[in-house]
């Protein structure tokens, strides 16, 4: 192994050459199918009046999302392995007719517990997808090149976040809300047939495999289940310190333990200890988990704020959150400039130092402040996190084989998807409890988001806007928080240059070795 620095721009993953034909059709059929989980939950959000109208199951439609969430989190991890096991095609063709088999289930859908069943199997889809296409991003492109197809990927997430909740509209205004599924099938069926036609994986020695370690992947789903069932629910469907909050935790600790003994017996464990013995690959999973955490302030909280303080109509809220995805990809497209001159974990540190200052920064806006003022901060805090997460990724992803380079990336978006639903929860917490204390406890966020939306709900709505005020505010300094979290991982756990594998290196590991030689 060498150091990442004046050589970086020459050490490589899989020259594409050897490794795929047809490059073009083959990133074009990636976009394709990234876009179908990305678009999958702001199109559905925008239709649940419509869905619970027709379908009912209003105390539980909060599953559409939940359930679809659970699959495709919990899967990442055992895809990972999958594809470093069988190869990313399968994986990926396995993953994309999943989720188009869940999609054409919810359209024929009769009640909306059979609905909530299907999602389910598009979030099984759904964690192929993604965690498979963040992994052929890094076969396809050598290392100088990288951020450009992560910045593809990153435009259509930013696209996705614009575009979605407008097709999900006028679908649900001009046609029946069935058509936001069976929208999903055209395109994945051209991607599919892109992947078919286009991908072509290099000629691997033939070796023997290892047993698929289904009893861990089988533990690794109950316990991730259980713990984001706790998580997502806790608060939402029963209080915090309640019998079923109680026992899903509880049994979500003991299945940690199972998961534990399962893979430390294993021949080839779905979740292998090098993942976090690594010093590279711990701290980048460390500093992603807190990413997905703080990203909960502005993805979540942030509409709320537009339109519940400075009274934005729904379409004005969504573009100031909109601007920080169009200057993200932007930022991720230029990183490669950065971290070729000062390295993955220096450039990560310029970035989260950045979105920390930004984050501290929005409690202090005036109240009740105008547009521009969030807009401008969250376009910034855009352009620092595409040089926090983009870096971290393709540091991770060049310093591993491609026998291991798709159980990296998994755990990757595992952990920031892990901290994204933790944040949910946490941020949650605290905004409730700001609202209490200055409300007298009369009423939750989503209780008082609802009555400003009626401006003749209530005599004198100034106490509830500055309360909520108050509640995002405190969420920001929670977030803010989370980043300072992030911040002290790259700067005592990370190494200070990370190990970066050259093209002779990954050659030799990508045609000789087993996954299982690969490891510590």
């Amino acid at each position: 192994m060498q150091g990442e620095g004046s050589s970086v721009g020459t050490q490589d993953a899989i020259r594409t050459q050897d490794a795929v034909r047809g490059r073009g059709a083959v990133v074009a059929a990636l976009m394709l199918a990234m876009a179908l989980a990305a678009v999958d939950s702001t199109i559905v959000s925008t239709a649940v009046p419509q869905i619970v109208g027709a379908l009912g199951g209003f105390s539980i439609f909060s599953w559409l999302f939940s359930g679809y969430l659970l699959a495709a989190t919990v899967t990442l991890p055992v895809y990972g392995k999958l594809s470093d096991t069988f190869g990313r095609k399968p994986v990926l063709i396995a993953g994309c007719v999943l989720f188009l088999l869940g999609s054409g289930l919810c359209a024929l859908a009769w009640n909306m517990e059979s609905l909530i069943a299907f999602r389910v199997v598009q979030g099984l889809g759904g964690g192929a997808v993604q965690g498979t296409v963040q992994t052929l991003a890094a076969d396809l492109y050598p290392l100088k090149e990288r951020p450009k197809i992560q910045a593809k990927l990153s435009t259509v997430w930013a696209t996705s976040a614009v575009a979605g909740p407008a097709l999900g509209g006028a679908i649900t205004s001009y046609a029946d809300w069935r058509w936001i599924f069976l929208i999903n099938l055209p395109i994945g069926a051209v991607a599919l047939w892109l992947i078919v036609r286009h991908l072509h994986e290099p000629e691997r020695e033939a070796v023997p495999r290892g047993r698929i370690d289904w009893p861990g992947a089988l533990a690794v789903f109950a316990c991730g289940g259980t713990l984001l069932t706790a998580l997502v629910q806790g608060g939402v469907a029963w209080d915090w310190v309640s019998a079923p909050s109680l026992a899903l935790f509880g049994a979500g600790l003991a299945l940690i333990g199972v998961v534990v003994l399962v893979e430390r017996r294993a021949q080839e464990p779905i979740i292998p200890g090098w993942v976090w013995r690594r010093r590279t690959i711990a701290a980048v999973n460390l500093a992603l988990g807190a990413l997905g955490l703080l990203m909960v302030a502005p993805t979540v909280f942030l509409p709320t704020y537009a339109q519940s303080v400075l009274g934005l109509a729904p379409v004005a809220a969504g573009f100031v959150l909109s601007v920080m995805t169009l200057s993200w990809p932007v930022s991720a497209a230029l990183s490669q400039h950065v971290y070729r001159r000062i390295g993955f974990r220096n450039t990560a540190i310029t970035g989260i130092s950045g979105a920390a200052l930004i984050l501290f920064t929005f409690p202090f806006l005036p109240y009740p402040g105008t547009a521009w003022q969030p807009a401008l901060l969250m376009l910034l805090l855009g352009a620092a996190l595409g040089l926090f997460q983009l870096p971290l990724i393709v540091g991770v992803q060049s310093s591993v084989g491609w026998a291991e380079r798709g159980t990296a990336t998994a755990s990757v978006l595992f952990c920031r998807q892990i901290g994204q639903t933790l944040g949910a929860a946490l941020f949650g917490a605290v905004a409730n409890g700001v609202l209490a204390a200055r409300l007298d406890g009369a009423g939750s966020l989503d209780s008082v988001a609802r009555i400003l939306d009626d401006p003749g709900s209530v005599a004198d709505p100034e106490p509830l806007r500055r309360a909520v005020d108050a509640a995002v505010d405190s969420v920001y300094l929670g977030a803010g928080c989370a980043a300072v979290a992030a911040l002290a991982v790259l700067l005592f756990l990370a190494p200070r240059r990370f190990p970066v594998l050259d093209e002779r290196q990954l050659a030799a590991q990508k045609d000789q070795l087993t996954p299982t030689q690969l490891s510590d």
